[in-house]
């Protein structure tokens, strides 16, 4: 019998990368935010704060910015950042308007207009 073996995933660039900030002296650990986590980012501290509760904390490199722990914070304690993937300048003007410009200006015709042709 052949078994076939996945190739482990390798994690894709995120366009949206997220911030997390919890208050934590304000957190009563009730670990609602973790469970709406879809990436596993958010786990329950080994310490306490100052009111004797296990508070949430973040791990921001698996974070999305999905905002979905703030929106379902009892205590509203967490706030989300989102930052964007920036994108790449693009240049649009010729290389060499500086040259076309200064040619316009310094080279004007002066030359007799009744030579000219007319429609």
């Amino acid at each position: 019998m052949e078994t076939t073996a996945k190739k482990p995933e390798t994690p894709k660039e995120r366009k949206v990368k997220g911030y997390v900030e919890i208050e934590i002296q304000k957190c009563k650990g009730c670990e609602i935010c973790r469970t709406a986590c879809k990436e596993n980012a958010l786990q329950l501290s080994d310490t306490i704060n100052i009111k004797g509760y296990r508070y949430i904390i973040a791990n921001n490199d698996l974070c999305t910015g999905c905002v979905n722990c703030a929106l379902v914070c009892p205590d509203a304690v967490i706030t989300v950042y989102r930052t964007g993937v920036k994108k790449k300048r693009v240049d649009i003007t010729p290389k060499n308007i500086k040259e076309e410009i200064k040619s316009i200006i310094t080279s004007p015709v002066y030359g007799d207009l009744t030579a000219m042709d007319y429609i």
